[in-house]
């Protein structure tokens, strides 16, 4: 879930489907552009790799109570690719993004096939904030995520850990480590040894449905914090 912290590429792929990004990500192996308008793919594979390890997800106290308070309505895959543009859409703090023409098309045709999902902060009929990213296994590779009123992406992300631990994922991939990510628990790891965990990732079986549930604030909030039982 990297806002453009910097990366060394493998190379540019002219040629990715989705079937290559998915083998890429069973590999530990990621795309991103360099802008929106640069129409190469590059294969990205960090050194360090950013994970929220899902039992030590921590919530600010604050955001607690904004979760709590349900100042939104939590949706999940109603509107994937209104999040997808709006990710890839500048926007304050944020002058370009990594998510080109060819992404994003790879992202809509993973999302035809149940492997990518998006949850989404709304008011009333406005789409305010949210996140998308990739499942494969008992993994969950967060790709982006958008604001457009304060909390909103933050909000997304505590439903997204309480529906992938209600639903037995056990690895949360955020790609880099961010500031923004570190108040969740977020840390680095060798790649190396991130694969040893993705490895046993990919063999389970999550429940998918999971990800649709529908949970009040006060159960987001429980389940995001719940101990991972093995």
């Amino acid at each position: 879930m990297s806002e453009d912290p910097g990366f060394s590429a493998s190379g540019p792929y002219a040629d990715l489907g989705y079937r290559d990004l998915l083998a890429c990500y069973a590999n530990g192996v990621f795309p991103m552009a360099e802008t929106r308008d640069d129409p190469r793919v590059f294969l990205i594979r960090p050194e360090q790799r950013g994970l929220i390890p899902l039992d030590q997800f921590h919530i600010p106290t604050r955001l607690r109570r904004t979760v709590r308070g349900e100042t939104f309505k939590i949706r999940v895959n109603t509107a994937f690719a209104q999040v997808l543009e709006a990710c890839a859409t500048s926007m304050p703090g944020r002058d370009d993004t990594w998510i080109n023409v060819p992404i994003h098309e790879l992202y809509l045709q993973l999302f035809e096939r149940h492997h990518a999902h998006s949850v989404e902060c709304w008011q009333g009929d406005h789409l305010v904030g949210g996140l998308y990213g990739v499942t494969l296994g008992g993994a969950f590779f967060g790709e982006s995520m958008f604001s457009r009123v304060r909390d909103a992406s933050k909000v997304a992300l505590v439903h997204l850990v309480a529906r992938l631990k209600r639903g037995g994922w056990t690895l949360l991939d955020t790609q880099f480590l961010t500031d923004h990510l570190s108040q969740f628990g977020a840390r680095e790891t060798p790649q190396e040894a991130y694969l040893e965990l993705l490895r046993p990732a990919l063999k389970q079986m999550p429940r998918l449905s999971s990800l649709r549930d529908d949970l009040s604030g006060d159960e987001a909030v429980e389940w995001a914090t719940k101990p991972v039982v093995s």
